[in-house]
């Protein structure tokens, strides 16, 4: 046995964290209200995202689009605009189908059962969890980041909570402790004792009314629990931007499938296994693009930007350069690339680090 869970769940649990929250808790929008679509909504914006970010996002979203419908027949670049800045678009895009889906196949009425939820586009277990529960009273224990930081550190799991299999060593613990009488403040509860009580890191065990009880705490491992193996080590890619200007128009153009920013506005690019792009290529790739460099404009400096991804960082350098004459219509076509003024830039659905270089410096020059 590699946990302390062989003994019976205790009732000191759930009956410690219901007397800590209602003292404790932040006060937060989605937990004022049992409507399955706002929950979903903050589910979807607060996974990988801290609610300090995400807090703007979710009152955005529920003024712009207050119900499911709205949400479902607004354009994806719309949707993609709004969600901008948060990262990880994947989320936005399935959060948009999702709302297509419940509006088609349930008339717009969210399932009210996990069992039902989970057939949703982009539902996972612990969406489905949060739902059910929190609109709808069912007993089902959620799993989250928290969660599981909580479950190891108390009962002393050493199970490496990365790995898929451990997943039901900790559902089957959480479904024992759930009360049935309260499964929506329990669920809260334990989340947000994760959040602001037993954190990652400086957890605040002196007051913590889980003290006497907790492994972790009585047996010096506060600091090993819970055990996370290591995400693989990033890659670097290294791009390079075109900025091609002319007039008072920039070219733009929407990425494709299968890689990162799926759907979203950046500029022409090229991609190179190194971090350098002479100008001597700068020159080939423009030409190749049908463009021209002006001779009247004064050399502008290449700007570099970083942005961190999840599994990939990308190194970024922006040429600036502005173009004799508009590029042809042949190579628009075939390239992607359209012609946008500064305010238009602004309605599009942009990297946020794409986003930056745009009010930083393109259109301040």
């Amino acid at each position: 046995m590699n946990t302390q869970t062989a003994l019976p769940a205790h009732p000191y649990f759930a009956q410690a964290l219901l007397e800590w929250y209602p003292r404790h808790r932040r006060d937060l929008p989605w937990r004022h209200t049992r409507d399955p679509y706002a929950i979903w909504l903050s589910e979807v914006i607060l996974q990988q995202t801290r609610v300090k970010q995400g807090l703007p996002y979710y009152l955005d979203f529920v003024t712009t689009y207050p119900t499911v419908h709205d949400l479902a027949a607004a354009p994806e670049e719309e949707v993609l605009r709004h969600w901008q800045g948060l990262g990880y678009y994947s989320r936005a895009r399935n959060m948009h189908h999702t709302a297509q889906q419940v509006v088609r196949e349930y008339g717009g009425q969210f399932p009210n059962n996990y069992a039902e939820l989970l057939k949703l586009r982009g539902v996972g277990q612990y969406t489905a969890a949060a739902i059910a529960s929190f609109a709808f009273g069912e007993k089902v224990a959620v799993l989250d980041g928290n969660v599981f930081r909580v479950l190891s550190r108390v009962f002393g799991i050493t199970a490496d909570i990365a790995a898929p299999a451990s997943r039901k060593e900790f559902q089957l613990l959480a479904n024992q402790l759930i009360p049935a009488e309260a499964p929506d403040e329990f669920n809260q509860a334990v989340m947000e004792f994760g959040a602001i009580q037993c954190t990652p890191v400086n957890p605040d065990c002196l007051f913590c009314p889980l003290q006497r009880e907790c492994y972790a705490f009585q047996h010096g491992m506060v600091n090993q629990l819970p055990v996370k193996t290591k995400a693989k080590a990033s890659r670097t890619r290294y791009f390079h931007y075109l900025v091609l200007r002319h007039g008072d128009t920039v070219y733009m153009r929407r990425r494709g499938p299968k890689d990162i920013w799926h759907g979203l506005y950046d500029f022409a690019l090229t991609e190179t296994e190194t971090p350098e792009l002479s100008a001597l290529e700068v020159l080939d790739t423009l030409e190749a693009l049908g463009g021209q460099v002006a001779t009247n404009r004064a050399e502008e400096p290449v700007q570099a930007l970083r942005h961190v991804l999840s599994h990939q960082k990308v190194e970024a350098r922006f040429h600036s350069i502005w173009l004799e004459a508009p590029l042809p219509a042949s190579v628009i076509t075939t390239s992607g690339l359209a012609p946008y003024t500064a305010s238009q830039t602004e309605e599009l659905p942009k990297p946020i680090m794409i986003a930056n270089y745009i009010n930083n410096r393109l259109n301040k020059n």
